[in-house]
C-alpha cells in the first residue's frame, strides 16, 4: 500500500514540473515573438549650408615698427602707449645736427652752381666742369631729403601707438627689442580693422574664394557676430599638414575687438543635400565613440552605424551610404532594441 501511494506521489510531481516547463518554455517563446513597439520617420534629404568652423587670433591689420636708417639720438617722442594718430603725422624728431650741416652744403653748392650757370652759358667754362659740379648738387639734394626722411619718423596709415621703447633724448643704437624681436622706437597698428589668418584643409582649396563673407565670433562678446570677409588666399599647400591659408579682414570701426583676442571663424562653403534627423535618433555604443541608429524593415529592426556631421539646434547630420530617401528610421523605442528584432510600429494616432 506505501509502495502505491509513493509511486503515485512520483507520478504527480513529474507531471506538475512537466506542465511547469512547458508553460516556461511557452512564455519564453512568447516573449521572444512579441515585437517591440517603437515610432518612426521617413528619411528624407535636406538643403543645409556645409559650414565649417576654425579658431584664430586676431592680429591688426597692419602693424609697422618705426625705426630711423641709421642710428642717433633721439630728439623727441611726441607720442605715447594709446595715442590715435593719423596718417602722415610727425611721431618721432630724430637729432638734426647731420640734416642742418647738409642744408648749409646744400646752399653753398646751389649758389656756386648758378655762377657756373652764367659762366657755361657765355663759355667760360668747361662742359666737363660745369657737368661734375651739376652731380654733386644733384647728389647732395638727395642726401638733404634722405636726411630729412631719417630724422622724421611719420605715420604711413592711421591707428594706435601699440608700443614706445625709448624717450626723447637716448640713444638709439638699432638693436632688437627683447619683447618684439625687432628693432623699433615705436609701434603702430591699425585696429579699425583687423585680420585674422585661418588654416583650412586642402579638402575645401576649391570651395574658398576671394571676397566670401564670414562670421566671427568671440567669447567676450557672446551674443555679438562679426563680419569678415576674405581678402586673401595663400596659393600653396602645406604638404606636411595638408592645409593652406586664408586672411580674413574684419570691420571693427566700432573698436570691440582688439589684436591678441581669440576668435571662431564661421564659413558657409557650399549648400548640399544632408540627412538631417532627430538627435535623439542616434545612439552611442557605450564604451566607445561609434554611433548607430536603427530603421524599420519588415517589421524588423536594422542596426546602421553613422558618423556625425554638423549639429543644428534638435536635429544632427548623419552620413551614411546605408540609407535612402524614404527609409522608416526608428525615433522612438530604439534603445530597447537589438539588430533584427520585430517591430511593431505605433502611429501617433494610436
Amino acid at each position: 500500500m506505501k509502495r502505491i501511494i509513493y509511486t503515485a506521489f512520483i507520478f504527480s510531481a513529474l507531471f506538475v514540473v512537466s506542465c511547469t516547463n512547458s508553460n516556461s518554455t511557452d512564455a519564453a517563446s512568447d516573449k521572444a515573438e512579441r515585437a517591440e513597439p517603437v515610432r518612426t520617420m521617413a528619411l528624407d534629404y535636406q538643403i543645409i549650408a556645409r559650414t565649417v568652423d576654425y579658431t584664430a587670433t586676431m592680429l591688426a591689420y597692419e602693424e609697422i615698427h618705426l625705426v630711423p636708417v641709421s642710428p642717433g639720438r633721439i630728439e623727441e617722442i611726441r607720442v605715447e602707449v594709446g595715442s590715435r594718430v593719423n596718417r602722415g603725422d610727425l611721431l618721432v624728431q630724430m637729432d638734426r645736427t647731420q640734416l642742418h650741416q647738409a642744408e648749409i652744403q646744400l646752399k653753398t653748392l646751389e649758389t656756386d652752381f648758378k655762377r657756373l650757370d652764367t659762366l657755361q652759358k657765355v663759355g667760360s667754362i668747361p662742359q666737363q666742369q660745369y657737368d661734375q659740379m651739376k652731380a654733386q648738387l644733384d647728389i647732395t639734394r638727395s642726401n638733404v631729403e634722405f636726411l630729412k626722411t631719417n630724422t622724421q619718423l611719420k605715420a604711413p596709415f592711421s591707428g594706435v601707438i601699440s608700443g614706445k621703447y625709448f624717450e626723447s633724448g637716448e640713444m638709439y643704437s638699432g638693436a632688437p627689442v627683447p619683447t618684439i624681436g625687432k628693432a623699433a622706437i615705436v609701434s603702430l597698428v591699425q585696429i579699425d580693422r583687423l585680420k585674422v589668418l585661418v588654416s583650412i584643409s586642402e579638402k575645401y582649396f576649391p570651395l574658398i574664394k576671394s571676397g566670401m563673407e564670414t562670421r566671427i565670433t568671440s567669447d567676450i562678446y557672446p551674443d555679438k557676430v562679426f563680419n569678415g570677409k576674405i581678402f586673401n588666399i595663400y596659393p600653396t599647400i602645406d604638404p606636411g599638414t595638408r592645409s593652406f591659408n586664408i586672411e580674413i579682414a574684419i570691420d571693427n570701426k566700432e573698436g570691440h575687438l582688439r589684436p591678441g583676442m581669440f576668435g571662431r571663424v564661421s564659413l558657409d562653403l557650399e549648400r548640399v543635400e544632408a540627412i538631417l534627423l532627430p538627435a535623439i535618433a542616434v545612439l552611442k555604443l557605450q564604451g566607445s565613440n561609434d554611433r548607430y541608429l536603427f530603421k524599420e524593415v519588415n517589421g524588423q529592426a536594422k542596426r546602421i552605424s553613422v558618423t556625425l556631421g554638423q549639429r543644428y539646434n534638435d536635429q544632427i547630420e548623419v552620413i551614411t551610404d546605408e540609407l535612402e530617401r524614404g527609409d522608416n528610421i526608428v525615433v522612438s523605442g530604439q534603445a530597447r532594441l537589438l539588430d533584427g528584432m520585430k517591430v511593431e510600429v505605433i502611429k501617433d494616432n494610436q
